[in-house]
């Protein structure tokens, strides 16, 4: 039996220094709960870029360059020491880490942004980077497209653990990749609220035999900084619930263990008993007993996006 905790509280939007400070007060305060795995939402550091879904595409350029500016600055290099407080919380309480983090890119054009879900294992070491594969709708006009080397199930102490984000949860063949794998604990970072994405979560526990964590993201406007630019012409009212949350723990086979957490701040604990990973794919194991692989195959091309390679034209003849 392992204590699961998912962190619903919101970030200090476009600080990552004081987001990531957020993230490890919860991952502490988690630990002390009992929690040997702590999850927080998509792209939780430095923040969702929520304003995405209230810009005009081209009569808010002007907007959406400022806002993109600020967060390009703020996102997190997983190459340099951006992550370090956080691995350090991990590996001080001795627990794994599940976080949403928007990712700069420093391997190749050092200005592409990626939707990225970082694990850390209890040493304090990054186990695996997943960066979504398909941002969805507004959210290209932020995110670079991800890969599959990511995707994979990690072994933990708490068993094995992958993660999808948001809308990546309803791709088939996303799904099946880590069902393939052998995921005990499927972990799915979100913006999604509401009774068809809690629908969905209780699906896939059902479907994969597996636990499932929705972690949301959870806010109102009067948590969003006045230094935000825009802010006052993209929400007016301050009570407002920009986002629900809707945290929730699904059993395998799809029942409701804890939350939904809506329209409120908190920590939503577990206790998860993998034992019931087994008993659910009794009947059901679809890529078990019940895959019929003689009919159906899936192939995932888990290698890295590589870049574009140039090479200069060739200068005058100067013979």
């Amino acid at each position: 039996m392992s204590r699961i905790a998912i962190v619903q509280r919101p970030p200090t939007f476009l600080d990552k220094a004081e987001t990531t400070g957020t993230a490890v007060t919860g991952v502490g305060e988690a630990a002390a709960a009992g929690a040997e795995l702590v999850v927080f939402p998509e792209a939780f550091i430095p923040g969702y870029p929520a304003w995405i879904w209230r810009l005009r595409p081209g009569g808010d350029m002007t907007l959406s360059e400022r806002l993109h500016s600020v967060l390009l600055a703020n996102s997190v290099r997983l190459a340099g020491d951006d992550l370090a407080p956080l691995c350090g919380a991990a590996r001080q309480h001795k627990v794994t880490v599940v976080c949403g983090v928007n990712e700069r890119d420093t391997d190749f054009s050092r200005s592409t942004i990626y939707n990225t879900v970082v694990t850390i294992g209890p040493d304090g070491t990054i186990l695996n980077r997943h960066r979504k594969v398909m941002p969805t709708n507004p959210e290209r006009m932020v995110w670079g497209f991800g890969d599959a080397s990511g995707l994979r199930v990690i072994e933990t102490p708490c068993g094995r653990i992958g993660t999808l984000i948001c809308w990546e949860n309803y791709m088939p063949l996303a799904r099946c990749a880590l069902y393939a794998q052998g995921v005990d604990i499927y972990i799915a970072p979100t913006y999604d609220t509401g009774d068809r994405w809690i629908a969905s979560m209780q699906h896939i526990a059902r479907e994969g035999g597996c636990w499932v964590l929705g972690s949301g993201c959870a806010f109102q406007v009067r948590h969003i900084p006045d230094t935000v630019p825009g802010k006052a012409e993209l929400y007016a009212n301050a009570d407002e619930w920009v986002n629900a949350g809707d945290s929730v723990v699904v059993a395998p086979g799809g029942k409701i263990v804890a939350g939904p957490l809506h329209n409120e701040l908190g920590i939503l604990y577990a206790d998860i008993d993998l034992e019931r990973v087994g008993v659910a794919r009794r009947s059901l194991d679809v890529v078990g007993h019940y895959a019929r692989p003689d009919i159906f195959q899936l192939h995932v091309n888990t290698g890295p996006l590589r870049p574009v390679e140039f090479s200069a034209p060739p200068g005058p003849d100067r013979s």
